[in-house]
């Protein structure tokens, strides 16, 4: 699959990079942003062990 995004990005080799990078973060930032804070309700790891003090 990311072979497939690599071959079918226009422009030379450099460019591709570059866009192949700013689409790598465009997917984590969209992941931190909404999908990791959604599925944050549903892991029995949001309750804490420590106390406060």
């Amino acid at each position: 699959m990311y072979g497939w995004i690599f071959r079918h990005l226009p422009g030379p080799l450099w460019a591709r990079i570059f866009t192949s990078v700013i689409l790598v973060a465009a997917a984590l930032g969209a992941l931190v942003t909404w999908a990791f804070p959604w599925m944050a309700q549903f892991t029995p790891f949001s309750g804490t062990t420590l106390d406060g003090q």
